[in-house]
Protein backbone atom coordinates (compact mmCIF):
# COMPACT_ATOMS: atom_id res chain seq x y z
CA UNK A 1 0.00 0.00 0.00
CA UNK A 2 1.52 3.39 -1.47
CA UNK A 3 1.59 6.62 1.29
CA UNK A 4 -1.14 8.14 -0.65
CA UNK A 5 -4.11 7.35 -1.58
CA UNK A 6 -5.51 8.51 -5.13
CA UNK A 7 -9.38 9.72 -3.45
CA UNK A 8 -9.82 11.88 -0.24
CA UNK A 9 -13.55 10.83 1.72
CA UNK A 10 -14.88 12.53 4.05
CA UNK A 11 -16.45 10.70 6.85
CA UNK A 12 -17.30 13.42 9.09
CA UNK A 13 -20.64 12.74 9.03
CA UNK A 14 -20.75 8.91 9.46
CA UNK A 15 -18.62 9.18 12.53
CA UNK A 16 -20.85 11.71 14.24
CA UNK A 17 -23.79 9.58 13.26
CA UNK A 18 -22.22 6.46 14.60
CA UNK A 19 -21.18 7.80 17.90
CA UNK A 20 -24.64 9.19 18.33
CA UNK A 21 -26.19 5.73 17.83
CA UNK A 22 -28.59 7.20 15.59
CA UNK A 23 -30.39 5.08 12.75
CA UNK A 24 -29.14 5.79 9.11
CA UNK A 25 -31.03 8.65 7.09
CA UNK A 26 -31.38 8.79 3.06
CA UNK A 27 -28.60 10.54 2.77
CA UNK A 28 -26.50 8.64 5.28
CA UNK A 29 -27.10 5.31 3.56
CA UNK A 30 -25.93 7.06 0.34
CA UNK A 31 -22.10 8.65 2.02
CA UNK A 32 -21.96 4.47 3.19
CA UNK A 33 -22.87 3.06 -0.47
CA UNK A 34 -19.67 5.64 -1.58
CA UNK A 35 -17.79 4.57 1.59
CA UNK A 36 -18.10 0.61 0.33
CA UNK A 37 -17.38 1.99 -2.91
CA UNK A 38 -14.45 4.25 -2.94
CA UNK A 39 -13.01 3.54 0.31
CA UNK A 40 -10.35 0.89 -0.85
CA UNK A 41 -8.77 3.69 -2.73
CA UNK A 42 -9.84 6.79 -0.24
CA UNK A 43 -7.94 8.50 2.68
CA UNK A 44 -10.30 9.58 5.09
CA UNK A 45 -10.69 13.49 5.81
CA UNK A 46 -12.40 13.97 9.25
CA UNK A 47 -13.52 18.07 10.15
CA UNK A 48 -14.66 19.01 13.58
CA UNK A 49 -15.49 23.01 13.86
CA UNK A 50 -12.16 24.45 12.62
CA UNK A 51 -10.12 21.39 12.64
CA UNK A 52 -9.76 18.99 9.44
CA UNK A 53 -7.13 16.19 8.59
CA UNK A 54 -6.60 14.24 5.70
CA UNK A 55 -5.60 10.70 8.08
CA UNK A 56 -2.58 8.56 6.54
CA UNK A 57 -4.07 5.35 4.91
CA UNK A 58 -3.60 3.19 7.21
CA UNK A 59 -5.38 4.47 9.89
CA UNK A 60 -8.40 5.79 7.46
CA UNK A 61 -8.54 1.79 6.32
CA UNK A 62 -9.03 0.81 10.40
CA UNK A 63 -11.51 3.64 10.18
CA UNK A 64 -13.49 2.75 7.08
CA UNK A 65 -13.65 -0.70 9.05
CA UNK A 66 -15.45 0.28 12.15
CA UNK A 67 -17.51 2.74 10.12
CA UNK A 68 -19.02 -0.63 8.81
CA UNK A 69 -19.55 -2.22 12.24
CA UNK A 70 -21.39 0.48 14.40
CA UNK A 71 -22.13 -2.09 17.26
CA UNK A 72 -17.95 -1.88 17.60
CA UNK A 73 -17.83 1.46 17.08
CA UNK A 74 -18.18 3.79 19.76
CA UNK A 75 -15.92 1.31 21.99
CA UNK A 76 -13.14 0.96 19.77
CA UNK A 77 -12.52 4.82 18.57
CA UNK A 78 -12.10 6.92 21.71
CA UNK A 79 -13.54 10.18 20.63
CA UNK A 80 -10.48 12.03 21.83
CA UNK A 81 -8.73 9.78 19.10
CA UNK A 82 -9.98 12.59 16.58
CA UNK A 83 -7.70 14.99 17.50
CA UNK A 84 -5.06 13.01 17.74
CA UNK A 85 -4.78 10.46 15.43
CA UNK A 86 -1.66 9.14 14.18
CA UNK A 87 0.09 9.11 10.63
CA UNK A 88 -1.91 12.28 9.53
CA UNK A 89 -0.86 13.95 6.29
CA UNK A 90 -2.10 17.38 5.35
CA UNK A 91 -1.59 17.41 1.62
CA UNK A 92 -4.16 17.22 -1.06
CA UNK A 93 -1.29 16.80 -3.76
CA UNK A 94 -4.28 18.02 -6.08
CA UNK A 95 -6.46 15.05 -5.55
CA UNK A 96 -10.22 14.61 -5.85
CA UNK A 97 -12.12 15.14 -2.42
CA UNK A 98 -15.67 13.59 -2.13
CA UNK A 99 -17.41 15.21 0.31
CA UNK A 100 -21.20 12.87 0.24
CA UNK A 101 -23.21 14.43 3.05
CA UNK A 102 -22.98 18.47 2.83
CA UNK A 103 -20.65 18.45 5.40
CA UNK A 104 -18.53 21.07 6.73
CA UNK A 105 -20.25 23.44 3.78
CA UNK A 106 -21.14 26.41 6.12
CA UNK A 107 -18.23 26.03 8.29
CA UNK A 108 -16.04 28.96 8.91
CA UNK A 109 -12.59 27.89 7.30
CA UNK A 110 -13.39 25.50 5.26
CA UNK A 111 -12.98 26.94 1.40
CA UNK A 112 -9.52 28.30 2.78
CA UNK A 113 -8.85 24.69 4.03
CA UNK A 114 -9.73 23.61 0.53
CA UNK A 115 -7.76 26.34 -1.29
CA UNK A 116 -4.53 25.90 1.41
CA UNK A 117 -4.67 21.48 1.29
CA UNK A 118 -4.81 22.04 -2.61
CA UNK A 119 -7.49 19.44 -2.59
CA UNK A 120 -10.24 19.38 -5.62
CA UNK A 121 -13.85 18.98 -4.35
CA UNK A 122 -16.68 17.48 -5.36
CA UNK A 123 -19.62 17.64 -3.94
CA UNK A 124 -23.35 15.42 -3.93
CA UNK A 125 -26.30 17.82 -3.42
CA UNK A 126 -28.74 15.88 -2.35
CA UNK A 127 -31.41 18.97 -2.60
CA UNK A 128 -31.85 22.59 -2.33
CA UNK A 129 -35.11 22.15 0.03
CA UNK A 130 -34.09 24.92 2.48
CA UNK A 131 -33.90 27.27 0.33
CA UNK A 132 -36.63 26.72 -2.26
CA UNK A 133 -38.97 25.81 0.65
CA UNK A 134 -38.26 27.28 3.98
CA UNK A 135 -41.09 26.97 5.88
CA UNK A 136 -40.26 23.22 6.02
CA UNK A 137 -36.94 23.43 7.74
CA UNK A 138 -35.60 23.78 11.01
CA UNK A 139 -34.87 27.47 12.27
CA UNK A 140 -31.92 28.96 10.75
CA UNK A 141 -31.05 26.06 8.40
CA UNK A 142 -31.95 27.94 5.28
CA UNK A 143 -29.29 30.46 6.20
CA UNK A 144 -26.90 27.55 6.75
CA UNK A 145 -27.78 25.94 2.80
CA UNK A 146 -27.55 28.90 1.09
CA UNK A 147 -23.61 29.26 2.83
CA UNK A 148 -23.39 25.34 1.68
CA UNK A 149 -24.64 26.24 -1.57
CA UNK A 150 -22.70 28.95 -2.13
CA UNK A 151 -19.53 27.23 -0.91
CA UNK A 152 -20.18 24.18 -3.64
CA UNK A 153 -20.27 26.67 -6.45
CA UNK A 154 -17.62 28.66 -5.19
CA UNK A 155 -15.22 25.66 -4.99
CA UNK A 156 -16.46 22.39 -6.62
CA UNK A 157 -14.09 20.80 -9.31
CA UNK A 158 -17.77 19.09 -10.04
CA UNK A 159 -21.01 18.45 -8.42
CA UNK A 160 -23.59 14.75 -8.78
CA UNK A 161 -26.90 14.78 -8.10
CA UNK A 162 -29.47 12.66 -7.60
CA UNK A 163 -31.19 13.80 -9.69
CA UNK A 164 -31.75 16.00 -12.52
CA UNK A 165 -34.32 18.21 -10.98
CA UNK A 166 -32.01 18.85 -8.34
CA UNK A 167 -29.37 19.83 -10.30
CA UNK A 168 -32.08 22.78 -12.03
CA UNK A 169 -32.51 24.11 -9.04
CA UNK A 170 -29.17 24.46 -8.27
CA UNK A 171 -28.29 26.45 -11.61
CA UNK A 172 -30.83 28.05 -10.80
CA UNK A 173 -29.62 29.31 -7.22
CA UNK A 174 -26.13 30.02 -9.45
CA UNK A 175 -27.63 32.10 -11.57
CA UNK A 176 -29.73 34.16 -8.75
CA UNK A 177 -26.10 34.49 -6.74
CA UNK A 178 -24.73 34.89 -9.40
CA UNK A 179 -21.87 32.27 -9.64
CA UNK A 180 -20.77 30.03 -12.22
CA UNK A 181 -22.38 26.34 -12.21
CA UNK A 182 -19.28 23.89 -11.95
CA UNK A 183 -19.47 20.84 -14.44
CA UNK A 184 -22.28 18.30 -12.98
CA UNK A 185 -23.99 14.64 -13.60
CA UNK A 186 -27.37 13.37 -12.59
CA UNK A 187 -26.82 10.41 -10.78
CA UNK A 188 -30.12 7.73 -9.53
CA UNK A 189 -29.74 6.33 -6.46
CA UNK A 190 -29.18 2.85 -6.03
CA UNK A 191 -32.33 0.92 -4.46
CA UNK A 192 -32.37 -2.59 -2.58
CA UNK A 193 -35.61 -4.11 -3.66
CA UNK A 194 -37.44 -5.80 -0.96
CA UNK A 195 -38.09 -9.60 -0.66
CA UNK A 196 -41.24 -10.42 0.77
CA UNK A 197 -42.27 -14.68 1.52
CA UNK A 198 -45.14 -15.48 -0.94
CA UNK A 199 -47.06 -16.46 1.91
CA UNK A 200 -47.42 -13.73 3.31
CA UNK A 201 -50.96 -12.69 4.16
CA UNK A 202 -53.16 -10.01 3.32
CA UNK A 203 -54.38 -7.74 5.92
CA UNK A 204 -58.30 -7.42 6.81
CA UNK A 205 -59.43 -4.53 5.55
CA UNK A 206 -57.49 -2.29 2.41
CA UNK A 207 -54.11 -1.04 3.66
CA UNK A 208 -51.89 1.97 2.88
CA UNK A 209 -48.50 2.60 3.68
CA UNK A 210 -46.83 6.02 3.99
CA UNK A 211 -42.65 5.68 4.08
CA UNK A 212 -40.58 8.88 5.58
CA UNK A 213 -39.46 10.33 8.40
CA UNK A 214 -42.17 12.11 10.10
CA UNK A 215 -41.42 16.05 9.08
CA UNK A 216 -43.49 18.75 7.81
CA UNK A 217 -42.68 18.76 4.18
CA UNK A 218 -44.11 15.04 4.20
CA UNK A 219 -47.57 16.01 4.13
CA UNK A 220 -48.80 13.85 6.88
CA UNK A 221 -51.06 16.14 8.57
CA UNK A 222 -52.78 16.07 4.78
CA UNK A 223 -53.22 12.27 5.14
CA UNK A 224 -54.42 12.44 8.55
CA UNK A 225 -57.45 15.07 8.15
CA UNK A 226 -58.19 12.36 4.89
CA UNK A 227 -57.95 9.42 7.46
CA UNK A 228 -60.23 11.60 9.59
CA UNK A 229 -62.68 12.12 6.83
CA UNK A 230 -62.82 8.41 5.89
CA UNK A 231 -63.56 7.31 9.12
CA UNK A 232 -66.49 9.19 9.47
CA UNK A 233 -67.86 8.22 6.52
CA UNK A 234 -67.25 4.82 6.09
CA UNK A 235 -66.99 3.33 10.09
CA UNK A 236 -65.25 0.48 10.92
CA UNK A 237 -64.83 -0.40 6.96
CA UNK A 238 -62.11 2.59 6.43
CA UNK A 239 -59.17 1.41 4.64
CA UNK A 240 -56.04 1.21 7.14
CA UNK A 241 -52.87 3.83 6.92
CA UNK A 242 -49.49 2.30 8.29
CA UNK A 243 -47.52 5.31 9.09
CA UNK A 244 -43.43 3.83 8.27
CA UNK A 245 -40.97 6.05 9.64
CA UNK A 246 -38.91 7.88 12.82
CA UNK A 247 -40.23 11.44 14.22
CA UNK A 248 -38.56 14.18 12.67
CA UNK A 249 -38.99 18.16 13.03
CA UNK A 250 -41.35 20.66 12.66
CA UNK A 251 -44.05 18.35 12.31
CA UNK A 252 -45.33 19.23 16.08
CA UNK A 253 -48.71 19.45 15.33
CA UNK A 254 -48.56 15.57 13.52
CA UNK A 255 -46.97 14.09 16.99
CA UNK A 256 -49.79 15.48 18.72
CA UNK A 257 -52.38 14.44 16.97
CA UNK A 258 -51.44 11.10 16.15
CA UNK A 259 -50.86 10.93 20.20
CA UNK A 260 -54.09 12.54 21.11
CA UNK A 261 -56.56 11.98 18.24
CA UNK A 262 -58.78 8.87 19.49
CA UNK A 263 -60.31 8.89 16.17
CA UNK A 264 -57.66 7.96 14.46
CA UNK A 265 -56.76 4.83 16.84
CA UNK A 266 -57.20 1.30 14.77
CA UNK A 267 -57.09 3.07 12.03
CA UNK A 268 -53.80 4.79 11.94
CA UNK A 269 -51.08 3.16 12.90
CA UNK A 270 -47.86 4.84 13.62
CA UNK A 271 -44.17 2.20 12.94
CA UNK A 272 -41.24 4.23 13.99
CA UNK A 273 -38.60 1.36 13.87
CA UNK A 274 -39.66 -0.99 11.95
CA UNK A 275 -37.03 -3.87 10.82
CA UNK A 276 -36.61 -4.34 6.71
CA UNK A 277 -38.42 -7.42 6.69
CA UNK A 278 -41.68 -6.42 8.63
CA UNK A 279 -41.23 -3.29 6.33
CA UNK A 280 -41.25 -5.56 3.01
CA UNK A 281 -44.43 -7.40 4.70
CA UNK A 282 -46.30 -4.12 4.62
CA UNK A 283 -45.77 -2.75 1.46
CA UNK A 284 -45.71 -5.92 0.06
CA UNK A 285 -49.45 -6.21 1.27
CA UNK A 286 -50.52 -2.63 0.54
CA UNK A 287 -52.60 -1.14 -1.49
CA UNK A 288 -50.24 1.52 -2.61
CA UNK A 289 -47.61 3.06 -1.17
CA UNK A 290 -48.70 7.07 -0.23
CA UNK A 291 -45.91 9.76 -0.96
CA UNK A 292 -47.89 13.39 -0.58
CA UNK A 293 -44.94 14.92 -0.57
CA UNK A 294 -44.72 18.59 -0.75
CA UNK A 295 -40.67 19.19 -1.76
CA UNK A 296 -38.25 16.89 -2.26
CA UNK A 297 -34.26 16.02 -4.00
CA UNK A 298 -35.11 12.28 -5.20
CA UNK A 299 -37.97 9.82 -3.47
CA UNK A 300 -36.59 6.99 -2.60
CA UNK A 301 -40.02 5.19 -1.18
CA UNK A 302 -41.27 5.67 -5.19
CA UNK A 303 -38.46 3.37 -6.59
CA UNK A 304 -38.75 1.10 -3.47
CA UNK A 305 -42.40 0.49 -3.94
CA UNK A 306 -42.27 0.28 -7.81
CA UNK A 307 -39.32 -1.87 -7.79
CA UNK A 308 -41.33 -4.10 -5.60
CA UNK A 309 -44.35 -3.90 -7.28
CA UNK A 310 -46.57 -2.23 -5.44
CA UNK A 311 -48.44 0.90 -6.48
CA UNK A 312 -47.63 4.37 -5.76
CA UNK A 313 -49.80 7.42 -5.47
CA UNK A 314 -47.75 10.48 -5.61
CA UNK A 315 -47.76 14.05 -5.40
CA UNK A 316 -46.99 15.65 -8.84
CA UNK A 317 -43.39 17.14 -8.21
CA UNK A 318 -40.66 17.61 -10.92
CA UNK A 319 -38.33 14.68 -9.28
CA UNK A 320 -41.30 12.23 -8.88
CA UNK A 321 -42.09 12.46 -12.59
CA UNK A 322 -38.55 12.87 -13.41
CA UNK A 323 -38.00 9.10 -11.75
CA UNK A 324 -41.13 7.65 -11.87
CA UNK A 325 -41.88 8.32 -15.68
CA UNK A 326 -45.97 7.46 -16.37
CA UNK A 327 -46.22 4.96 -13.70
CA UNK A 328 -47.51 6.23 -10.92
CA UNK A 329 -50.85 7.82 -9.79
CA UNK A 330 -49.76 11.51 -9.93
CA UNK A 331 -52.42 13.41 -7.28
CA UNK A 332 -51.86 17.52 -6.66
CA UNK A 333 -50.22 17.76 -2.90
CA UNK A 334 -52.71 20.18 -1.91
CA UNK A 335 -55.67 18.35 -3.66
CA UNK A 336 -57.26 16.12 -0.77
CA UNK A 337 -60.54 15.38 -2.19
CA UNK A 338 -58.45 13.88 -5.10
CA UNK A 339 -56.18 12.06 -2.97
CA UNK A 340 -59.56 10.79 -1.21
CA UNK A 341 -60.72 9.46 -4.99
CA UNK A 342 -57.73 7.97 -5.87
CA UNK A 343 -57.55 5.83 -2.30
CA UNK A 344 -61.06 4.83 -2.28
CA UNK A 345 -60.43 3.54 -5.57
CA UNK A 346 -57.44 1.43 -5.48
CA UNK A 347 -59.08 0.36 -2.03
CA UNK A 348 -61.26 -1.74 -4.52
CA UNK A 349 -60.39 -4.74 -5.29
CA UNK A 350 -61.28 -4.81 -8.73
CA UNK A 351 -59.65 -1.03 -9.21
CA UNK A 352 -59.34 -0.76 -12.99
CA UNK A 353 -56.85 2.49 -12.10
CA UNK A 354 -54.64 0.11 -9.70
CA UNK A 355 -54.72 -2.63 -12.40
CA UNK A 356 -53.21 -0.62 -15.28
CA UNK A 357 -50.70 0.45 -12.63
CA UNK A 358 -49.77 -2.60 -12.29
CA UNK A 359 -49.15 -3.54 -15.95
CA UNK A 360 -47.25 -0.30 -16.47
CA UNK A 361 -45.20 -1.31 -13.49
CA UNK A 362 -44.08 -4.46 -15.75
CA UNK A 363 -41.63 -2.08 -17.44
CA UNK A 364 -39.93 -0.31 -15.09
CA UNK A 365 -36.12 -0.86 -14.04
CA UNK A 366 -35.34 -0.66 -10.87
CA UNK A 367 -32.06 1.93 -10.46
CA UNK A 368 -28.81 -0.09 -8.67
CA UNK A 369 -26.03 1.43 -7.61
CA UNK A 370 -24.41 -0.72 -10.46
CA UNK A 371 -25.77 2.02 -12.30
CA UNK A 372 -25.05 4.96 -10.14
CA UNK A 373 -21.32 4.37 -10.15
CA UNK A 374 -20.52 3.84 -13.55
CA UNK A 375 -21.93 7.01 -14.15
CA UNK A 376 -19.95 9.01 -11.30
CA UNK A 377 -16.65 7.09 -12.21
CA UNK A 378 -17.11 8.08 -15.78
CA UNK A 379 -17.91 11.98 -14.35
CA UNK A 380 -14.97 11.48 -12.45
CA UNK A 381 -12.55 10.44 -14.70
CA UNK A 382 -13.31 13.67 -16.92
CA UNK A 383 -12.34 15.48 -14.14
CA UNK A 384 -9.15 14.10 -13.25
Amino acid sequence: MTDDAPLLFDVTRLIWRRWKGRLPTGIDRVCLAYLRHFGARSQAVIQHKRFRRIIGRQASQDLFALLEAPDRFRTRLPLGALRHWRGMNGAGDDRLYLNIGHTGLNSLGFGEWVSRSNVRPVYFVHDLIPITRPEFCRPGETEKHVIRMRTVLRTAAGVIGNSQATLDELVFFATEEGLPSPPSVAAWLGTDTFTVASNTANPDRPTFVVLSTIEARKNHMMLLDIWSRLIDRLFDKAPRLLIIGQRGWEAEDVFKRLDEDKKLRGHVIELNDCPDAELARHLASARALLFPSLAEGYGLPLVEALGSGVPVIASDVPVFREIGGDIPKFVDASASADWIAAILDYAQDNSASRAAQIERMQGFRTPTWDDHFKTVEAFLATLA
